[in-house]
């Protein structure tokens, strides 16, 4: 940094990561939106992850909840499971939804499937590489199918014998994994049941990208590719540090660097300065707001809050999803969405969605130190609004009765 480098605030930065994701936006009438409409979040985000986490509802439906209010969670189905596909699924920031234009640019991870997948998947590579070339032909042939489809349809076309080339499921499941990651297949979408149905290549592209999907692999990593990589999380951000970039698609500093160094010398980012980074960019084209006022329910997996030292910095909001956390050691619940309201995330809910008895269920409310009195009443439309967009009648709270800006949620 040099003295004449921008400074930003802590607050002016908050604003302008809002406005980038999309909060700022004009929201369509309840379930008025339209493919339209989700496009525009696909387009401001770039990714969106996938949990089979279903307390709530899946959490790909909610970024964009968040930022549209109720919609036809049809359209997002659409938008991943029918051509010309809108969304496609690989692993970007963790399991995600991506552009399809976005995907090629992912080989490099594609490309090391046999170095850096997990070990099960590499293990069966190593150990059956005969079987995963037979679970790809299967695919290609047969596909779309569930992992289990394709157990079904080696078993017709080359029954188990009883010598070494028996298989079992999850060894179907493992090839299957393994070639989703190393790009030789993909995702046509995902069952009813959340299954995602493999695919060849040729069948998930759409039909102006084919060539890049089928040919993208060159004879090394493309440095190109990283470079359009941050260039979605550099403008998906608004402002954010190198840790920042690089978290968005999981990529390594090594990686970010250069393309960061592109992008300033072509006048897309500049360095600013930000209280708690010590060092910033910010995207040339990025809204900078004078005020804010959001109000939403945020998914644990929402992009704005992925990266936790970015949440610590801009919001002093220390986030973390307790999912995975044994029961007796969590502090705030299960299924916990942060709530954003005004510019600050000022609550955080544990929320189920009780379908048999068509209730949503808030079994507690933990509110921020200092957390605005009209905090309460927003939080309620938004709860009252969620029960809706989810087809459920009521709102119910559990737990000990909330205290300071909450007491007005108390009689629900």
């Amino acid at each position: 940094m040099t003295s004449g480098t921008r400074r930003i605030s802590r607050e002016q930065a908050r604003r302008i990561a809002i406005a980038a994701q999309g909060f700022l936006d004009p929201r369509p009438e309840p379930f008025g939106a339209t493919m339209r409409h989700l496009q525009r979040v696909v387009d401001r985000l770039g990714v969106v992850q996938i949990d089979s986490v279903n307390v709530l509802v899946r959490s790909h439906y909610l970024p964009f909840f968040s930022r549209l209010g109720p919609y036809d969670t049809a359209l997002l189905d659409r938008a991943r499971d029918r051509a010309p596909r809108r969304l496609v699924e690989y692993w970007a920031h963790e399991a995600s939804l991506i552009p399809p234009q976005t995907w090629p640019l992912l080989d490099p991870r594609m490309r090391v499937a046999a170095e850096k997948a997990w070990g099960s998947m590499r293990r069966i590579l190593a150990e059956r590489p005969e079987f995963v070339d037979l679970v790809e032909d299967e695919v290609r042939r047969r596909g779309p199918l569930t992992a289990r489809e394709v157990e079904a349809a080696l078993e017709h076309d080359q029954p188990q014998r009883t010598d070494s080339w028996g298989w079992n499921w999850s060894e179907v499941k493992q090839a299957l994994e393994f070639l989703f990651w190393a790009g030789r297949i993909s995702s046509a979408g995902r069952t009813a049941q959340f299954e995602r149905r493999y695919a060849a290549l040729d069948v998930t592209a759409p039909p102006t990208l084919r060539g890049a999907w089928l040919n993208r692999a060159g004879p090394g990593a493309d440095p190109d590719r990283f470079l359009e990589l941050v260039r979605v999380a550099a403008r998906a951000h608004g402002v954010g540090s190198e840790r920042c970039l690089a978290d968005y698609f999981r990529l390594t500093r090594e990686q970010v660097r250069p393309a960061i160094e592109r992008l300033v010398a072509d006048g897309e980012i500049v360095p600013v300065s930000v209280p708690g980074w010590r060092q910033a960019w910010l995207h040339t084209a990025a809204r900078v707001p004078r005020r804010v006022h959001v109000e939403a329910l945020l998914s644990p997996f929402d992009s704005l809050v992925w990266q936790r030292h970015r949440v610590d910095v801009l919001w002093d909001f220390h986030y973390r999803i307790e999912i995975y956390t044994p029961r007796h050691r969590r502090v705030h619940g299960y299924y916990v969405l942060p709530f954003l309201y005004g510019e600050r995330l000022v609550a955080r809910c544990d929320l189920k969605a009780d379908r048999p008895a068509g209730v949503l269920r808030c079994h507690s409310v933990t509110w921020e130190p200092g957390a605005p009195a009209g905090a309460a009443e927003a939080l309620q439309r938004q709860l009252g609004s969620m029960a809706t967009w989810l087809g459920l009648g009521s709102v119910r709270m559990g737990g000990p009765a909330p205290s300071g800006a909450a007491d007005a949620l108390g009689g629900q």
